[in-house]
C-alpha cells in the first residue's frame, strides 16, 4: 500500500491490486521450497529453551470435553476417521462418551453420533484450534451458544484451585457455575491422576488447574467467585468459528473491489472494520486494542521526514551518491544495489520506515539513469518485506523470538541465505515484469 501511494503521489497512477502478484509469488514459492527442504535444517533446537518461557508448560494439558453437535459434518463417520485431525493438533482422543457411558479402546470404531461426547487431553491452545477445525462445541454447548449470543466477546482463563475455593470437593454443575457466572468449564489438569466422569460433574480437587471460558472482561469477577488463584495471562484466546466464513466473505469481496478499481484499497479494507463491527465479528470494545498503534505512530512521523527528505533534495543526494558508487555498472546491477541496500536497512530499522525513505530514492535513481521507476520500486517493496537477518526487522520477526525460544543470533543462520535467494530470484523475474 505504500509503494502504491508513492507511485501515485509522484507518478500519477498507483499500482494495481495484484501488480506485485508474479514477482512476488515467484519469490514466495521459491522461498518456502528452501525452507521447506533446507531453512528448517538450519535453524537451531529451541525445544528446551521454549519450554523455558512459558513456565505452564509442564501443566499445559488439560482432560477437555468436545460435544459432536447436530448437522455436523462428522455424524455418521467413525471415531477413528478424527485421529488424524487430532494428530495435526497434537490433541490426544482419550474416549467417546454416550449416554454417559465412556468408550475407550473399542470406541474407535463407534459411529459418531449427535451429542457424543469426545474425551480429550491437549494443552489450550491445540484444543482451540482442533475444535474450530471440526467444528465441535464445548462440553455446554447451550451456555456456549448463550454467550456467542451475547456478542461481548469471550476470554479464556486459567485458576488454580485452593482448600478455600468455592468449588473445592464440589463439581461444576453442582455449584451453578454455568447459570451463575455464565460461564463454561473446557478442561481439568490433574497431573498424575485420571478423570472418569463428564467435566463438568467431575468433583474437583485442591490443586486442579481448570480452564474456564468467561464473558469478556468478566474473569476477575469469576476468579473472585471461585475463591480461585489466578495463573498469569499467558495469550490463550477462543476462535470465533461461527463466522469464519462471513470474515472471508467480507474480506474477499474488499480485495475483488479494490481489484476491479471499484473502491480504493484502504476505503476498501475501512469498509469491511465496519462490517466486522456491525456483524459482531470483532466485539467494538476489541477494536483499539487490535490496532497497531506503534505502526501508526511511526507511519505518521516517517511520511513527514521522507517528504521533508524529498523537499529538502536528500532523496536526490542519495540516489545520486548510490548512482557514483555503481558508476559503469549496468542498470540491472544498480538495481541489485538498490535492493541489497533496503534490504540491510529493513533489518535493523522497521520495513514501513525504510519503504517511506528507500521508494523515492528508488524513484530519484531510476530518474538519473534514464529509466522506468517500476523495476526500482517492485525491488523495494520486495527488499522491505523480506527483513529476516534480525528480530527487529519485521514485527512478525519479534514474534516468534520468544514463543520459539530463539536468540538474536538465531536469525542470520537461516535468514541469510534466504535473503541472498530473494535477491537472486527476484532481480530477474522484475527484469521480465517490469523491464527498464
Amino acid at each position: 500500500i505504500i509503494i502504491a501511494t508513492i507511485r501515485e503521489d509522484s507518478l500519477g497512477a498507483p499500482f494495481k491490486m495484484f501488480d506485485f502478484a508474479p514477482v512476488g509469488g515467484i519469490t514466495a514459492i521459491v522461498g518456502l521450497i528452501f525452507v521447506a527442504l533446507v531453512g528448517w535444517r538450519l535453524i537451531p533446537n529451541t525445544d528446551d529453551a521454549a519450554s523455558a518461557t512459558d513456565p505452564m508448560s509442564d501443566f499445559s494439558d488439560y482432560i477437555a470435553e468436545l460435544t459432536v453437535p447436530d448437522r455436523s459434518a462428522w455424524i455418521g463417520k467413525r471415531l477413528f476417521e478424527l485421529y488424524g485431525e487430532a494428530d495435526r493438533n497434537d490433541v490426544a482422543i482419550l474416549a467417546l462418551v454416550r449416554n454417559g457411558e465412556r468408550h475407550y479402546g473399542t470406541g474407535r470404531n463407534a459411529v459418531l453420533r449427535a451429542g457424543d461426547a469426545l474425551v480429550l487431553e491437549a494443552d489450550p491452545n491445540a484444543l482451540d484450534e482442533f475444535r474450530a477445525a471440526l467444528s465441535l462445541d464445548f462440553a455446554d454447548p447451550e451456555r456456549q451458544a448463550q454467550l456467542q449470543a451475547e456478542g461481548d466477546g469471550l476470554d479464556v482463563i486459567e485458576v488454580v484451585v485452593t482448600d478455600r475455593s468455592r468449588i473445592h470437593g464440589k463439581t461444576a454443575q453442582s455449584i451453578g457455575l454455568a447459570w451463575r457466572q455464565r460461564t463454561v468449564l473446557l478442561g481439568i489438569s490433574r497431573r498424575g491422576r485420571s478423570i472418569k466422569d463428564h467435566i463438568r460433574k467431575t468433583v474437583v480437587e485442591t490443586g486442579d488447574i481448570l480452564l474456564l471460558l468467561v464473558p469478556q472482561h468478566s474473569s476477575a469477577d469469576v476468579t473472585e467467585w471461585l475463591g480461585c488463584l489466578p495463573l498469569a495471562e499467558r495469550g490463550l484466546s477462543v476462535t470465533a468459528d461461527r463466522k469464519v466464513w462471513l470474515a472471508i466473505g467480507l474480506f474477499a469481496a474488499a480485495v475483488i473491489a479494490a481489484s476491479l478499481g471499484l473502491l480504493y484499497l484502504p476505503i476498501a479494507l475501512g469498509i469491511v472494520v465496519v462490517a466486522f463491527i456491525l456483524t459482531k465479528i470483532i466485539p467494538i470494545s476489541e477494536v483499539y486494542t487490535h490496532i497497531e498503534w506503534p505502526v501508526v505512530v511511526l507511519l505518521g512521523s516517517m511520511i513527514p521526514l521522507g517528504v521533508a527528505l524529498e523537499n529538502s533534495g536528500g532523496t536526490e543526494l542519495i540516489a545520486g551518491a548510490l548512482v557514483s558508487l555503481t558508476g559503469g555498472l549496468p542498470a540491472w546491477a544498480i538495481l541489485t544495489v538498490l535492493m541489497v541496500v533496503t534490504m540491510t536497512l529493513s533489518d535493523v530499522l522497521n520495513n514501513t520506515a525504510t519503504t517511506i525513505v528507500a521508494a523515492p530514492v528508488g524513484i530519484q535513481m531510476a530518474q538519473s539513469l534514464g529509466v522506468s521507476p517500476d523495476p526500482f520500486l517492485m525491488a523495494v517493496a520486495v527488499a522491505a518485506s523480506c527483513a529476516f537477518l534480525t528480530p527487529i526487522g519485521h514485527k512478525n520477526n519479534t514474534l516468534i523470538l520468544s514463543a520459539g525460544g530463539y536468540q538474536f543470533g538465531d536469525y542470520w543462520r537461516m535468514g541469510l541465505p534466504l535473503e541472498i535467494l530473494v535477491v537472486a530470484v527476484s532481480i530477474p523475474c522484475i527484469l521480465v515484469f517490469w523491464p527498464l
